[in-house]
């Protein structure tokens, strides 16, 4: 497919400007405290905007208009339950955050469990963020190829590439506002795509919603008695959501680390919250979009996880093509972007302890950045839906790392053994509960829970048999 040159002049375009800007931003850069949290100075709507950017990006283009196109829009129950996750969040773990003014999340976890600990859940942080986000990078990877002809790793080297050329000198500052500005461009996109595909199918929109609704595409609630195997139906998609978001926004540094720097609770609070409301909106154009693209080409078998990023490349007029490609394209790098810097300060803050130079934090940024690349280029698109992949991915860890500060607000000084013993096991009961056939909207309910009881069945233990023993050197009250 060859691009007209308006379209690639826009994209070239928005790339050396995604460019100059994340350099342009690096020289306010003076210490790892400006690279990692902006000095506690970033706009509430910067920061609520960042985050829709960062957890749904590149998934959402490419792979819910998708869920769409071949089924009905049963995927929104999960954003409903995103929204009452991010109140909880806000609620419960927030304050703590901002009552003891941490550089990083898991700092929490040192202070109440001891430096061990604090290390461990960093780790299962980086492990995990680095799995989803190498999915992130086959996403983008996906796009890039269907628009340019290029394979899936060179598609994928050029993005990761690209990505490090602001991100080592922009810091978050660059982060929060180049995703701020991509989510809002790719996001109008997608509503102009909307309105396209509406005028050209030409049948007005109530004939056009009508059919729709009497073809069960527009289906929102999923009543199929099978919620324990099925993770789209309305109380597995629901619950599961309100966990993930409790998870992913409360206990994941990356998501965190954009309300830690905003300027106190309240500012964090409305772009916490605000950005539930975001998403719920977000996933209904895209899913708005798919469904509209199944009527335009009459519901023709397409490769999954194509759907949209072909739709725009063969139908979508000159410029609107290139604005909309552009966009993505540069949100997906902003997103990657973000990961690479909270995976760097949570190497910095909570591996080394804090003690690194602006430059050191840099090329710590530039490990990650490798590494993500590298395993992207191992994975396969599989099956699955990616965006349903990526979800997956981040239930095995979750509970576990929710279960710590869940139990870091009880007065009771663990030993270290329970406390590492239960993170193992509830990451462990993931891998039966999928063996089993239970869907994966269930995984962090139940690995919360189980994580919970074994530690306190395994802390009684230790008590019993060693009671002269060591337990946490915590002493702080959250």
């Amino acid at each position: 497919m060859t691009m007209q040159p308006l379209d690639l002049a826009i994209i070239v375009l928005f790339l050396v400007g995604n460019t100059l800007f994340g350099l342009w931003h690096g020289k306010s850069n003076k210490s790892s405290r400006d690279y990692f949290l902006g000095n506690k100075n970033l706009p509430w709507i910067a920061s609520m905007l960042s985050i829709v950017a960062s957890e749904t990006s590149v998934l959402t283009f490419v792979s819910v208009p998708g869920l769409a196109y071949r089924g009905d829009w049963s995927f929104l129950q999960l954003a409903m339950g995103y929204i009452v996750g991010r109140v909880l969040v806000s609620a419960i773990l927030l304050p703590m955050y901002f009552k003891h003014g941490v550089s990083s999340i898991y700092e929490i976890i040192g202070l109440r469990f001891g430096q061990g600990m604090q290390k461990v859940a960093a780790v299962v942080f980086l492990v995990t963020r680095t799995l989803g986000d190498a999915i992130r990078f086959l996403a983008a990877g996906v796009v890039v190829q269907v628009v340019t002809g290029w394979s899936l790793p060179l598609s994928v080297m050029i993005i990761g590439v690209v990505t490090l050329v602001y991100t080592l000198s922009g810091g978050i500052k660059a982060v929060v506002w180049l995703e701020s500005f991509q989510f809002s461009l790719y996001l109008l996109g997608g509503v102009l795509s909307v309105i396209f595909l509406f005028e050209s199918i030409g049948q007005g929109v109530p004939a056009i919603v009508a059919s729709l609704l009497d073809a069960g595409k527009l289906k929102i609630i999923n009543t199929d008695p099978h919620f324990l195997t099925n993770p789209l139906t309305f109380f597995s998609a629901f619950i599961g959501g309100i966990l993930l978001s409790l998870s992913s926004h409360g206990v994941d540094y990356m998501m965190v680390q954009r309300v830690l720097g905003c300027k106190d609770l309240r500012s964090a609070r409305k772009a916490m919250i605000g950005s539930g409301f975001f998403v719920f909106f977000q996933f209904s154009v895209f899913l708005l979009a798919g469904s509209l693209i199944s009527v335009f080409m009459h519901g023709a078998p397409m490769e999954k996880d194509r759907e949209f990023a072909w739709f725009i490349v063969h139908h979508l007029p000159v410029g609107l093509k290139g604005l909309l490609i552009a966009g993505v394209l540069s949100a997906a790098m902003s997103t990657h972007s973000s990961a690479i810097n909270s995976l760097a300060s949570s190497t910095v803050n909570d591996i080394l302890g804090g003690k690194s130079s602006l430059g050191m934090s840099r090329l710590i940024s530039f490990f990650w950045a490798i590494l993500l690349i590298l395993i992207a280029l191992l994975f396969d698109a599989g099956n699955k839906a990616m965006v349903m992949v990526g979800l997956e991915i981040a239930s095995f860890t979750y509970g576990g790392l929710l279960g710590l500060f869940l139990l870091s607000k009880s007065k009771r000084n663990f030993h270290p053994a329970s406390l590492a013993t239960g993170l193992v096991a509830s990451m462990a009961i993931v891998f039966v509960l999928k063996y089993y056939g239970l869907a994966w909207s269930w995984f962090i309910l139940v690995s919360v829970t189980f994580n919970v009881i074994v530690v306190w069945l395994m802390d009684i233990i230790f008590r019993v048999f060693q009671p002269e023993s060591k337990v946490s050197d915590g002493k702080r009250e959250h």
